[in-house]
Protein backbone atom coordinates (compact mmCIF):
# COMPACT_ATOMS: atom_id res chain seq x y z
CA UNK A 1 0.00 0.00 0.00
CA UNK A 2 1.44 3.43 -0.93
CA UNK A 3 2.61 5.80 1.78
CA UNK A 4 0.25 8.75 1.32
CA UNK A 5 2.07 10.76 3.99
CA UNK A 6 5.33 11.16 2.08
CA UNK A 7 4.95 13.24 -1.06
CA UNK A 8 6.51 12.28 -4.35
CA UNK A 9 7.83 15.29 -6.20
CA UNK A 10 7.14 15.79 -9.86
CA UNK A 11 9.15 18.34 -11.80
CA UNK A 12 7.04 21.13 -13.19
CA UNK A 13 8.81 23.19 -15.81
CA UNK A 14 7.97 26.71 -16.90
CA UNK A 15 6.85 27.21 -20.50
CA UNK A 16 9.34 30.02 -21.08
CA UNK A 17 12.19 27.74 -19.93
CA UNK A 18 11.37 24.66 -22.01
CA UNK A 19 13.84 25.49 -24.80
CA UNK A 20 16.57 26.08 -22.19
CA UNK A 21 15.83 22.72 -20.55
CA UNK A 22 16.20 20.97 -23.90
CA UNK A 23 19.42 22.90 -24.54
CA UNK A 24 21.11 21.84 -21.29
CA UNK A 25 19.79 18.27 -20.95
CA UNK A 26 22.15 15.53 -22.07
CA UNK A 27 19.15 13.27 -22.68
CA UNK A 28 17.13 15.83 -24.68
CA UNK A 29 16.19 13.23 -27.30
CA UNK A 30 14.24 11.42 -24.57
CA UNK A 31 12.23 14.53 -23.66
CA UNK A 32 9.11 15.69 -25.44
CA UNK A 33 9.81 18.07 -28.30
CA UNK A 34 7.32 20.69 -27.18
CA UNK A 35 6.22 22.07 -23.85
CA UNK A 36 2.61 21.28 -24.71
CA UNK A 37 3.43 17.61 -25.29
CA UNK A 38 5.35 17.51 -22.01
CA UNK A 39 2.43 19.07 -20.08
CA UNK A 40 -0.03 16.52 -21.51
CA UNK A 41 2.20 13.65 -20.37
CA UNK A 42 2.90 15.23 -16.99
CA UNK A 43 -0.81 15.71 -16.29
CA UNK A 44 -1.47 12.07 -17.20
CA UNK A 45 1.30 10.95 -14.83
CA UNK A 46 -0.13 13.09 -12.02
CA UNK A 47 -3.58 11.57 -12.56
CA UNK A 48 -2.09 8.07 -12.42
CA UNK A 49 -0.30 8.90 -9.16
CA UNK A 50 -3.55 10.15 -7.63
CA UNK A 51 -5.52 7.12 -8.85
CA UNK A 52 -2.93 4.87 -7.20
CA UNK A 53 -3.06 6.78 -3.90
CA UNK A 54 0.35 8.38 -4.30
CA UNK A 55 0.70 11.85 -2.81
CA UNK A 56 2.34 13.61 -5.76
CA UNK A 57 3.23 17.28 -5.63
CA UNK A 58 4.29 19.61 -8.41
CA UNK A 59 7.75 21.04 -7.84
CA UNK A 60 8.53 24.22 -9.71
CA UNK A 61 11.87 23.82 -11.48
CA UNK A 62 13.93 26.83 -12.44
CA UNK A 63 16.27 25.51 -15.12
CA UNK A 64 19.16 27.78 -14.10
CA UNK A 65 18.86 26.56 -10.51
CA UNK A 66 18.88 22.98 -11.82
CA UNK A 67 22.02 23.70 -13.85
CA UNK A 68 23.79 25.15 -10.78
CA UNK A 69 22.66 22.24 -8.56
CA UNK A 70 23.93 19.64 -11.04
CA UNK A 71 27.17 21.57 -11.58
CA UNK A 72 27.96 21.61 -7.85
CA UNK A 73 27.51 17.85 -7.76
CA UNK A 74 29.28 17.03 -11.02
CA UNK A 75 26.10 15.59 -12.50
CA UNK A 76 24.84 15.68 -16.05
CA UNK A 77 21.41 17.14 -16.56
CA UNK A 78 19.50 13.97 -17.31
CA UNK A 79 17.80 11.61 -14.89
CA UNK A 80 19.43 13.69 -12.16
CA UNK A 81 16.46 16.04 -12.64
CA UNK A 82 14.46 13.59 -10.51
CA UNK A 83 17.12 13.70 -7.78
CA UNK A 84 17.00 17.50 -7.87
CA UNK A 85 13.22 17.41 -7.40
CA UNK A 86 13.46 14.85 -4.59
CA UNK A 87 16.03 17.09 -2.88
CA UNK A 88 13.67 20.06 -3.14
CA UNK A 89 10.81 18.02 -1.64
CA UNK A 90 13.05 16.84 1.20
CA UNK A 91 14.21 20.39 1.94
CA UNK A 92 10.60 21.60 1.94
CA UNK A 93 9.64 18.85 4.39
CA UNK A 94 12.70 18.87 6.65
CA UNK A 95 14.29 22.30 6.35
CA UNK A 96 17.14 23.94 4.53
CA UNK A 97 20.15 22.23 3.06
CA UNK A 98 23.56 23.88 3.42
CA UNK A 99 24.71 22.39 0.10
CA UNK A 100 22.33 24.47 -2.07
Amino acid sequence: MPDTESPVGMAWYRPEQWARLLEVSSDRVELEGTYEDWVAGAKKTLRNFLINGINAVRVDVDVDELVRWCGKRGLEIDGSRATFVADKVRIEAWGSNDEN
